[in-house]
């Protein structure tokens, strides 16, 4: 099952993962830069405007989930974090060169064409041509771990079909035909999750009173 993560959340390992590939010599980050990687104005969509405090209350949400960690040498005065989302030895998501670019391409900026990731994601990692990126998005399509990635719907004029990512909430206009089982899967999620909570309570209360009949039918028959 791929992890869910929030608009804040996928942008700030969206940013950790940039940095470590653009600048190592500047990686781990310190919550100051990655407070200016996630509001950065180019190469980000939407465009943020985050408080060093919401940077790090996602901080601490991603640690707990165990997909960031502090990195801090011994008596550092700065903290400083490093993503734990995919090849290290602490997780088994495992992505190639070509398709750790493109997944963060898809946290930073949201879904695109697989020309825009073409131009976009080559900064990360080099693409020979839209051919090669849509081999890479077909096979984060249908891995068996995933999949980490699905074909919207064209939109009225536009030439390409747009690509999102799957971590974050339902996709809407996930593309029929292809993608049919990929879209029925966030469906079901997107159903499980959006249950009226009243309708949960209801449940609870129901399953109580039935284990509270069960309880007295047990001990009128224990009782001589």
């Amino acid at each position: 099952m791929v992890m869910q993560l929030s608009p804040d959340e996928t942008r700030v390992i969206g940013c950790l993962i940039e940095k470590e590939i653009t600048t190592p010599e500047q990686y781990p980050l310190s919550l100051n830069a990655l407070t200016n990687a996630c509001n950065q104005k180019s190469n980000r969509d939407p465009v943020l405007e985050l408080s060093e405090a919401a940077v790090l209350g996602t901080v601490e949400r991603l640690i707990a989930k165990f997909v960031v960690s502090e990195h801090s040498g011994y008596g550092a005065r700065v903290r400083k974090f490093q993503h734990r989302f995919c090849n290290t030895s602490f997780g088994n998501l495992k992505f190639s060169p070509q398709e750790l670019a493109i997944i963060c391409e898809l946290f930073l900026r949201g879904p695109q064409t697989p020309g825009e990731l073409r131009s976009r994601a080559g900064r990360l990692c080099p693409f020979g041509d839209v051919t090669e990126v849509e081999g890479v998005l077909r096979s984060l399509t249908v891995r068996e771990d995933g999949p980490f990635v699905v074909r919207l719907a064209r939109e009225p004029g536009k030439r390409e079909s747009r690509y999102a990512h799957t971590f974050g909430d339902a996709v809407a206009g996930v593309e029929e035909g292809g993608s049919h089982e990929v879209a029925a899967d966030h469906v079901e999620k997107a159903d499980v999750r959006s249950e009226p909570v009243s309708r949960l309570e209801q449940r609870v209360a129901a399953l109580e009173a039935d284990v509270a009949e069960l309880k007295k039918l047990l001990n009128d028959r224990s009782v001589p």
